[in-house]
């Protein structure tokens, strides 16, 4: 992309591409968590909250650009089911992509199995155990990888400190953590309401055909 370009900060897969590009461009290496923080380190990760085929479908875009990160599913979420076919699906998915596959738990339950790298970030975290250390297990808001000045996130589709690219592109984090949400980024909308009303009536689509798939009359 011309780094003169306009870019428009739109909660949209293709800024979303451009904000992978200018990390590259910033000479960004994207660094697994379990490593020190060096200079030039970007730790990007997904709290996937919501939607297994929004995680995917970012992270089929991450591989495309030969970018992996850490993805972190939880057990423990009313919107899908890690046992289920579409679960181990999504997972083997992540995996074959590339990505790391953590813990996105309710505190304070941490059960990793097989199916999870060790690594942990909080579902809405509380200050008073949020940075604790985590036995057997990295915590990404942990104080080795957290500190306001070294992270973004995208949070309920806004960027308290502003959208990152431009510094990204600049080069002007000595490292950074970022949380990206994938929902926020595949469904459209241009305030969390839209885009959380756009991505249950995806959900619904999907669901009738998963009706009508097990035998099921919709007539």
């Amino acid at each position: 992309m011309d780094s003169g370009a306009l870019v428009s900060c739109n909660f949209e897969l293709e800024h979303y591409r451009e904000l992978l590009e200018a990390a590259k461009a910033g000479d960004y290496r994207f660094a697994r968590f379990g490593e020190e923080p060096r200079p030039g380190d970007l730790f990007l990760r997904h709290d996937v909250d919501l939607s297994l085929d929004a995680a995917v479908r970012m992270a089929e875009l991450e591989a495309e650009l030969g970018v992996t990160t850490t993805y972190l599913l939880m057990t423990e979420s009313v919107f899908y089911n890690l046992a289920s076919k579409e679960g181990t699906e999504a997972i083997e998915r992540l995996r074959e992509l590339g990505h790391a596959v953590g813990l996105h738990a309710v505190y304070p339950h941490v059960e990793l199995d097989e199916r999870f790298d060790p690594v942990v970030s909080w579902h809405n975290p509380r200050p008073e155990y949020m940075s604790e250390e985590i036995g057997g297990a990295v915590n990404a808001y942990g104080t080795r990888y957290f500190s306001p000045e070294r992270y973004r996130s995208d949070s309920n589709q806004h960027w308290r400190a502003g959208c990152p690219h431009e510094e990204l592109r600049a080069g002007a984090f000595p490292w950074l953590q970022i949380l990206v949400h994938p929902e926020i980024w595949v469904y459209p909308g241009e305030t969390m309401g839209e885009t959380m009303r756009a991505m249950v009536e995806a959900d619904s689509a999907r669901r009738l055909e998963q009706l009508a798939a097990d035998g099921i009359d919709l007539g």
